[in-house]
């Protein structure tokens, strides 16, 4: 018998090459051994001498490759029989931790090849290696190999299968492996075209000003010329998008520098293996139509990530294509992304063809966005290329599930100290879209084998998804929903708390049945107490208040100045004098009110008052136009904010004072951009006071920001830096939404806490 390292490595370390890695660096230490794949780690077992040994397992993170993502290595010594060599040995299927690699975006030796007329690749819109590819979308189950794939219905051609088998090549192990003479192809859906033939006919259809239909990694795309104001405005007519900003897919960097403002940072990500969209600072001299994201300084912008949309951009075909297109995803409105044939089948109506192909996509993922904040991403919307990568807190244990909120869903998969945020699924007021939860989340319980003891669900009774956590014949935890959004801010930064939840967000259901939305919490992973909020206010028009912030801004004012308050409506034009009739009627016998505390539901009824946006045909418009209003008035000001902060009175964030300020000042005919900008400011200063009221109270020196109001950056800075000169230590979001697409996580760690707790 002989000494024997045994190595274990965790993390995303299947479907990017790692093995024939660790082949080539034990064979550099001239060490003995194996390497295997086990399902949930990579196990490596070497013999040698204790300093080569001790030199290699140092070596590992640091030359590992670049797609894979080590989170521990566990190394012990055993006797085991002597290796003559280092050997590659099949998987071997075992139970525990599971690490679920993202998709892929195209790499540049794929990309070399995909246009090298000398390589048998030549045009292939499927071409991959073991950097690069579709994983977790065409996953049926782990250890990753071929045959748990949708690519095991396609037997590989000799030469591919020379390269899967042999583990000097790029395609080792590299299980979508596929060439011309193997593998998929595309076709256009109902047209005889295939293959070449189709990828030309649909250049042809958008370079003609058309709209196509384009199955990707994790779903359909619908896709137009965005410099063709045209097409997009009859996109914007089939989709029931009036204004909403679309995403835009360009060539390459040089096109993205072109139309917008880019830092390095940004395009290292923008170029990076994720690919997401990021939203940039437009360029006013751009070539992009206006129509794509209608007064809007930003603009979401992404590179091609898959070989058929390179394919698409640069086919040699002769025609002349456009270098920037809308890409934006294919779905009925509020119903989920189209995955199938069958799906898009019924949008045929909103297209001139479609551009499909027979590689199965078993689980669901749309492009991620970002924007950037002090040079870091901020992430908007995670999905493709980053779910479902895992959270490590140490020392959690069980299984659980945290179902999500009501919009922008993701769930969250618990397994003792992993934690899987799923792929963004979206808003559940469509039963489509409660079908697809359903779905998503049967195939990724399969995927990391997982079976919750415990589903943690918004404490809202009516959410349709407290309703499906119901049925699935789990304990039921109900968590309130900012406290899950401070806990998701807490287990990001890998900070337990005690801490201070500052939590700016929309709509939440409070422990006292009233709406909340903007708090001050103090707590930690085992609890929390509400230590004050904004000034409660009533919210009248149940869900048509959500959309039309005119209502509660007409309320607030009404609530200020009663006598007064229908002259003032009608001086600020929010709404008609038979509008105000039926609203006063409404406060005067209390019908259909609710109390409000959301910071979301006040910057609706500012943007209304200062004449930037009277109702939103997209959830966050209003908010957005005063973002741009403030950060238009900053810019050309060059105001920083102020650092002094006002002081609060009595048990609230006195938010109502504010409003009587800004509606004098309004009445007086000051700039509404510049009352845009006070209101940021005035605001943040008013939530940072009432942070270092309760560090009196506490002791606690660091503050938690999270809520959907946080994405935006304005406020972000304000509030943040208000909270540094004050002397707090800051916590953010990063990688996690700080919208409701990071709820899940916190949910989900409360859960795991909690079944602590019950032992």
């Amino acid at each position: 018998m002989t000494d024997t390292w045994v190595i274990r490595v965790y993390g995303i370390v299947q479907g990017v090459g790692f093995r024939p890695f660790v082949s080539r660096l034990a064979r550099r230490f001239r060490l003995c051994g194996s390497v295997c794949n086990k399902g949930s780690y990579v196990e490596i077992q070497v013999q040698g001498d204790g300093s080569t040994c001790q030199a290699f397992c140092q070596a590992l993170p640091k030359e590992a490759p670049p797609r894979s993502s080590i989170l521990k290595i566990d190394v012990n010594r055993e006797a085991q029989p002597p290796y003559e060599d280092f050997q590659i040995i099949e998987s071997i299927k075992e139970a525990g931790e599971t690490f679920v690699s993202p998709d892929i975006a195209i790499c540049d030796a794929c990309k070399q090849e995909l246009f090298d007329p000398a390589n048998r690749r030549y045009l292939h819109p499927f071409i991959n290696c073991t950097a690069c590819g579709p994983r977790l979308t065409i996953l049926d189950g782990m250890p990753y190999d071929r045959e748990r794939t949708s690519m095991g219905k396609f037997p590989m051609c000799p030469a591919c299968y020379e390269e899967y088998t042999h583990a000097e090549t790029r395609r080792y192990d590299a299980q979508p492996v596929c060439c011309n003479d193997c593998g998929p192809e595309v076709y256009l859906l109902g047209r005889p075209e295939r293959r070449h033939e189709a990828i030309k006919e649909t250049r042809r259809v958008i370079a003609a000003g058309g709209l196509a239909a384009i199955k990707g990694i994790g779903g359909f795309h619908f896709c137009c010329d965005a410099a063709n104001e045209d097409a997009v405005g009859r996109l914007r007519a089939l989709k029931h998008r009036p204004v909403k900003p679309f995403a835009v897919m360009a060539r390459d960097l040089a096109v993205v520098r072109r139309e917008c403002v880019t830092t390095e940072a940004e395009e290292a990500v923008l170029d990076g293996h994720q690919k997401p969209i990021i939203l940039l600072e437009k360029r006013p001299e751009g070539r992009i139509s206006p129509v794509v994201a209608p007064d809007n300084p930003f603009l979401g912008v992404m590179l091609p990530y898959t070989p058929l949309h390179l394919l698409l951009f640069s086919y040699p075909d002769g025609q002349d294509f456009p270098d920037a297109l809308v890409m934006t995803s294919a779905n009925p409105s509020g119903a989920p992304l189209c995955r199938t044939d069958e799906d898009i089948l019924a949008l045929t109506d909103m297209c001139d063809c479609i551009l499909s192909h027979n590689r199965d996509i078993r689980l669901r993922a749309d492009d991620s966005v970002m924007m950037f904040y002090e040079d870091e991403p901020y992430m908007i919307r995670r999905s493709r290329g980053y779910a479902p990568l895992p959270y490590l807190l140490e020392g959690m244990e069980g299984h659980v599930l945290g179902i999500g909120g009501e919009l922008k869903n993701t769930f969250c998969l618990g397994k003792d100290s992993l934690f899987y945020l799923s792929p963004h699924i979206g808003d559940m007021a469509d039963i489509r879209t409660q079908e697809a939860l359903r779905e998503s989340l049967v195939r990724l319980e399969e995927l990391l084998e997982t079976t919750p003891q415990l589903v943690a669900c918004d404490l809202h009774p009516r959410y349709e998804t407290t309703q499906l956590a119901g049925t699935l014949g789990l304990p039921l935890l109900s968590v309130q929903h900012h406290y899950a959004h401070f806990v998701a801010c807490l287990a990001e930064n890998n900070m337990p708390g005690p801490a201070i939840g500052l939590i700016c967000d929309g709509t939440g259901y409070g422990t006292d049945g009233t709406i909340w939305g903007g708090e001050v919490l103090i707590g930690d992973y085992h609890g929390f107490q509400r230590f004050t909020s904004l000034v409660p206010y009533d919210q009248y028009g149940g869900d048509a208040a959500a959309r039309e912030g005119w209502r509660i801004a007409a309320a607030l004012i009404h609530a200020c100045a009663p006598e007064a308050a229908g002259s003032i409506v009608e001086t600020l034009g929010l709404c008609t004098a038979q509008e105000f009739a039926t609203q006063r009627f409404m406060y005067e016998h209390r019908l259909n009110c609710v109390r409000s505390t959301s910071t979301g539901r006040l910057y609706d009824a500012v943007s209304a008052i200062l004449g930037f946006c009277r109702a939103s045909t997209f959830e966050g418009e209003a908010a957005m136009r005063l973002e741009f209003a403030a950060r238009r008035w900053q810019k050309q000001k060059k105001t920083a904010g102020e650092d002094t902060l006002p002081h609060g009175s009595g048990p609230y964030i006195r938010t109502d004072a504010l409003i009587r300020e800004i509606v004098k000042k309004r009445l007086a005919h000051a700039d509404p951009d510049y009352l845009a900008w006070f209101f940021h400011d005035r605001l943040a200063g008013l939530c940072v006071a009432a942070c270092v009221a309760a560090r009196a109270q506490s002791h606690i020196e660091t503050v938690a920001l999270s809520g959907g109001v946080f994405q935006n950056r304005l406020f972000l800075a304000l509030c943040e830096k208000k909270l540094q000169h004050a002397g707090f230590s800051v916590l953010r979001h990063h990688l996690v939404p700080a919208n409701d697409g990071g709820l899940a996580l916190g949910q989900a760690v409360r859960a795991a806490v909690y079944l602590q707790e019950q032992e």
